[in-house]
């Protein structure tokens, strides 16, 4: 799935059985010609072949002492194979992993750190939600690769209908009366199932609050703070005009095949969504538009959940200095911008969006990556997205239950699962 850190990255489910390197097991090279053989795992779909020949060729031009082997691997079962490569004396040197998976590998101290090389790859302009989450109790481990998030993607012939511009909506205000606006007769204002804790997110990190806060090595849940509450409020309000399902996520039935079923004038995910709807239904094609998901103020987008990947290198690679050359290219502005565009991702800086302007799902998506976040930057995160209360939680809401009752229920759950591990 391109876009798989957006429907949580990677499982964790197949045995530990990492591939070997071919780097020989004296650490010499093996490339030949006095070359250093550099192993690197990049994930299914982070490149094209033609990209990646393109890069390899480019790269070992640059860098003739080093030969780039790159190798594809696979998201099931991913985080079992990357956590046996940490752990071993043949592990490659560098590893494409999803964004908000670098603390639980660095937790285990088997990162390199790269904190005194942040100024040096610029990082002061590397996007929030791939920066923050690849830092580790003050440390930068993971290396901003390339971000995707969720947009708006509306009906173009549904808004004309409606006379809705779609280019005046630049505040939640806006938004919320276009929407009330297209909820008439037989189209649904927007599609948007109860359960999708990922937009919720967004909305609570708009409010200035956040699903969990860390304080004196102790975790607490956010989701029965103010800030919170008046998200899930503005989240009840959007869902009830459309139909989508109070007790299900995104993905249950996909959203994207509903849309291409009937008269639905916007959902919200990834740009690739639109592809779908018209793959399911080919009489849309040329009539779905996008625009970032709005904010409080004009001028402002909404937050958003950030996607995508960081690179890290293991504590154990054997050519450190070739592996940080490697980073240091792959993330740099110039292949940034050729990445971008080719893959349709959002590139890892905000200075560099104009690279997708020509794309408009894209563009849509660099505006918000630029307010993008990250889930709550603990290895616990995970167990509490295996219980997911979350969700849980907006069911509730949604079908009757008490605001405060119920954000009090599942906030002390996420407290309770991420202080486990302390």
């Amino acid at each position: 799935m391109k876009y798989r850190s957006l429907a949580l990255l990677g499982a964790l489910v197949l045995s530990a059985g990492a591939t070997g390197c071919s780097s020989s097991d004296d650490g010499s090279d093996s490339a030949g010609g006095g070359r250093t053989a550099l192993d690197v795992w990049l994930m299914r779909d982070s490149v094209s072949a033609a990209f990646q020949k393109e890069f390899e060729a480019g790269f070992e031009k640059d860098h003739p002492g080093i030969d780039v082997k790159i190798q594809i691997q696979e998201w099931d079962g991913i985080g079992e194979k990357v956590t046996a490569a940490l752990a071993s004396n043949d592990a490659p040197d560098v590893i494409e992993v999803g964004n908000t998976q670098v603390a639980q590998y660095a937790q285990s101290g088997g990162l390199t750190d790269f904190s005194d090389k942040v100024g040096e790859l610029g990082g002061a302009d590397w996007l929030k939600g791939l920066a923050e989450p690849g830092a580790y109790e003050g440390k930068q481990y993971g290396i901003p690769y390339y971000a995707a998030n969720r947009v708006v993607i509306y009906r173009t012939d549904l808004f004309d209908k409606a006379g809705v511009d779609a280019s005046k909506i630049k505040t939640r205000d806006d938004w919320t009366a276009a929407t009330r606006k297209l909820d008439k007769g037989g189209t649904q204002g927007i599609y948007l199932p109860g359960q999708n804790w990922y937009v919720l997110s967004g909305f609570v990190w708009d409010e200035g609050g956040d699903l969990a806060t860390e304080s004196g090595g102790k975790w607490k849940g956010g989701l029965d703070s103010p800030e919170a509450l008046r998200a899930m409020e503005f989240y009840r309000g959007l869902q009830a005009m459309g139909k989508g399902p109070k007790d299900s996520d995104e993905s249950q039935p996909p959203q994207a095949e509903v849309m291409a079923k009937g008269d639905i004038a916007q959902i919200i995910a990834v740009p690739g969504g639109a592809k779908v709807v018209e793959e399911k239904n080919p009489a849309l094609k040329g009539k779905l538009g996008f625009f970032p998901i709005p904010g409080k103020t004009e001028g402002t987008p909404g937050s958003v959940f950030t996607g995508g990947s960081d690179l890290v290198v293991p504590a154990v690679a054997r050519h450190q200095d070739e592996a940080y050359t490697f980073i240091k290219e792959l993330s740099g502005d110039a292949w940034q911008k050729r990445l971008a565009p080719a893959m349709s991702y959002v590139p890892n800086k905000t200075t560099l969006a104009g690279a997708v302007a020509a794309d408009p799902g894209t563009a849509a998506m660099a505006v918000g990556a630029a307010r993008g976040h990250a889930t709550p930057n603990t290895p616990q995160w995970a167990a509490v997205e295996a219980k997911n209360p979350i969700k849980e939680y907006m069911t509730a809401v949604l079908t009757g239950a008490s605001p405060a009752s119920a954000a009090a229920a599942a906030s002390a759950t996420i407290t309770s699962t991420l202080n486990s591990g302390s």
